[in-house]
């Protein structure tokens, strides 16, 4: 029996994006060990995420000469190696040290998307294509779901530093087993195109893809609705193991409410993206998404201090089914909307500018916990996203 390519394409990036995701989210998870390790404060934990996300818009502004000379199944390893350096600078357990490596842990991830997109893209079948960009997006909480049953109790028990080195060996074992897919993926690969350091720094490397954006309206609506989501996502995942600590939980539990926040986002990227799939209105969809994860994140700003871990652990699930799964659908649209040779420039200028929420976010959420405590910075979030969920209604509604 012959295994149809899409499913080997899906297998390929849904393990690069899970494991990718599990080194990303490591940082977070122990985070409560590392701060304290380090001597900063807990909320400095937002910091390192916002590095780790500038790394990945870095990537994504300068990236594509990378992506055509090498290939999307390449690029994807080399963004493995760089994740492997990035985790193992940070095991050294010095912060200056920790700042580097989530930099470089954010580039490391920044092949991701557009790799990952333009494989589905050309192997996808056209009537299931959010349905399988949204399995393989579920890679991303599957592998926050890891972190947060591994590496919490991992490091809990021998220390966050050997737990940290989990996520090499995941990231090394990953680099090796995509790598037979080169040659069936590989194969348009623009071996002539300079990376040559001039060519790849300038100008017009991040407005040729950007400009795709501009060739049609509804990308760019799209985008500011995701860019409203990973504000909230980023929040979620940055700060929820060091929420829950600070709220009483020891790491452990805090490490399983995370996982079932993770969890959630696995099964909700793909029954979310079938739904897309029957409904055949995806936008539409995920405005009303938007609607129910604002709610879930105010749930979780304004829960009692003294509530006991299940109910904790359903909050956090509903949070991740309707917070953390809206990427699956918002890159199908994008795949969708674009030309079928600009898929990948598409996919980079709107991650990236999506991207920024994850740096800008953690950051500015950092920044008001010492002055509103931890809860109302998330009714915050929780709000941002209601209002560009309604500015998205009236868009669509003036579209009909």
């Amino acid at each position: 029996m012959t295994i149809p390519v899409w499913l080997i394409a899906l297998s390929a990036t849904m393990l690069a994006q899970t494991i990718s995701s599990f080194m990303g989210q490591c940082l977070p998870v122990v985070a409560p060990l590392l701060t304290a390790s380090t001597g900063v404060a807990p909320e400095r934990i937002g910091n390192l995420s916002s590095l780790t996300s500038l790394g990945s818009v870095l990537f994504l502004a300068f990236g594509s000469p990378f992506l055509a000379r090498f290939g999307p199944v390449r690029s994807l390893q080399l963004g493995a190696a760089c994740a492997i350096v990035a985790m193992a600078i940070a095991a050294l357990g010095w912060w200056p040290a920790l700042i580097i490596s989530s930099l470089l842990l954010g580039i490391g991830y920044g092949p991701t998307p557009p790799s990952g997109s333009r494989i589905l893209a050309a192997t996808a079948p056209k009537q299931h294509r959010t349905l399988i960009f949204s399995i393989k997006q579920a890679g991303a909480p599957a592998g926050g779901a890891l972190a947060g049953l591994i590496v919490a109790p991992f490091a809990v028990a021998f220390g966050w530093t050997w737990a940290l080195l989990l996520a090499v060996a995941a990231g090394a074992i990953t680099l090796v087993a995509i790598n037979p897919l080169r040659a069936m993926m590989d194969v348009e690969r623009d071996r002539s195109r300079s990376i040559h350091p001039r060519d790849v720094f300038r100008l017009s490397t991040v407005l040729a893809p950007l400009a795709t954006l501009t060739a049609e309206r509804s990308l760019i609506s799209l985008t500011a609705l995701a860019f409203s989501f990973s504000c909230t996502q980023g929040t979620l995942y940055s700060f929820s193991v060091t929420y829950l600590t600070q709220r009483g939980l020891v790491l452990t539990d805090a490490g399983f409410a995370y996982a079932c926040l993770q969890t959630a986002g696995v099964f909700a990227r793909i029954l979310l993206g079938w739904l897309a799939d029957r409904t055949g209105r995806p936008a539409m969809n995920l405005t009303a998404q938007a609607y129910v994860a604002a709610a879930c994140v105010l749930a979780y700003a304004l829960m009692p201090l003294d509530l006991p871990l299940p109910l904790v652990a359903v909050i956090t699930t509903l949070c991740g089914f309707f917070g953390a799964s809206w990427n699956g659908i918002y890159m199908a649209e994008v795949a969708r909307l674009s030309p079928p040779d600009k898929i990948a420039d598409a996919t980079s200028a709107s991650t990236l500018l999506v991207f920024l929420g994850y740096v800008i976010a953690p950051s500015l959420f950092a920044f008001a916990v010492p002055i509103w405590g931890w809860s109302i910075p998330y009714v915050f979030v929780a709000a941002q996203l209601t209002l560009m969920a309604l500015l998205q209604t009236v868009i669509l509604l003036r579209a009909k």
